[in-house]
């Protein structure tokens, strides 16, 4: 049976509205003015969010591919430039790589579906990105490293079937925690070209000790095995992070355990004022800047490819 948010909304509740209040006394004006400020966006973004997750607890499935064409064809109005023809002994192109963005797979977080990216997954598709797709994870999932691995099979198909050697990832919450382990743990850097995380704990979080009964609640504890090994070594990772955190997310405690600190990952840690951890996947200025990160990688990547072509 699907795990419903509602479950953990009273400690939730509870967590917003006592932390503020706490808060609020101890802190300048205008920090106070955010933290209430996002604490009562949270909650409004909670309650539309219960009214849509219905929408959200099946597995997506995705179109087929026309059968006249290997590819998915462009949406009306948007033309695609002929690709020139490979000269000998170069590789040959899989049938979208190279005119159009990578695709995005979106991973949600902990009690939660793939509603949660509506508005992110529009802003994406309005601004070009044609493949954009969401993984549910079973809420009977009670190992974070068995998510991982499904994520991995998941990764696999999308890239056979839309004909891409590589992805991005965005997850929120405990989804990029998902999607670093697997970049980092399971070989997926070799598939998976950016991690966009939203509020991931990336050093542990110590949010609300009485979830802790859930075992993916105690893998996202400062003092979890797993957190231990995303802290090993990880020579030679080919994938970049980017890192949104937030002050004002209450769930990340302290809230800058959502940025990545590793000497081995190329990592970028984007701070957003006034957007609490609910607030991430929606926000209008942190969908425009994860656009900005998966567009300057392309960017990179092109640069990149050149060089090593001359």
């Amino acid at each position: 049976m699907q795990a419903l948010p509602f479950l953990s909304t009273p400690l939730l509740i509870a967590r917003f509205v006592s932390t503020p209040l706490r808060c609020a006394r101890l802190l300048p004006t205008r920090a106070s003015s955010l933290l209430l400020r996002s604490t009562v966006v949270d909650l409004a973004i909670l309650a539309g969010h219960l009214l849509l997750y219905p929408t959200g607890i099946s597995q997506e499935r995705p179109l087929p591919r026309p059968a006249s064409h290997p590819a998915a064809e462009p949406p009306e109005g948007l033309l695609e430039p002929e690709l020139p023809q490979p000269a000998p002994g170069a590789p040959t192109m899989l049938p979208t790589e190279g005119r159009a963005h990578p695709p995005i797979l979106l991973l949600h977080g902990f009690i939660d579906n793939r509603s949660v990216f509506l508005l992110l997954r529009r802003s994406l598709h309005r601004h070009g990105w044609r493949h954009v797709e969401a993984l549910n994870y079973s809420p009977l999932t009670c190992d974070l490293r068995k998510a991982a691995e499904l994520l991995g099979r998941h990764v696999e198909e999308v890239c056979a079937r839309t004909g891409h050697r590589r992805v991005d990832l965005v997850g929120h919450s405990l989804g990029g925690l998902i999607a670093r382990y697997y970049v980092q743990r399971l070989g997926g850097d070799t598939r998976v070209r950016t991690v966009v995380t939203l509020g991931t704990p990336h050093s542990g979080t110590r949010i609300a000790p009485l979830l802790s009964a859930h075992p993916l609640v105690r893998q996202m504890r400062p003092d979890s095995e797993v957190i231990a090994e995303l802290a090993r070594p990880a020579p030679n990772c080919r994938t970049q992070f980017v890192a949104f955190w937030s002050a004002e997310d209450q769930v990340m405690v302290p809230a800058t355990t959502a940025k990545i600190s590793h000497p081995d990952l190329l990592a970028y840690n984007v701070h957003v004022a006034g957007v609490g951890h609910l607030a991430l996947p929606v926000n209008g200025t942190v969908a425009a800047g994860i656009r900005e990160a998966l567009t300057a990688a392309e960017t990179a990547e092109g640069a990149a490819d050149t060089i090593s072509a001359a």
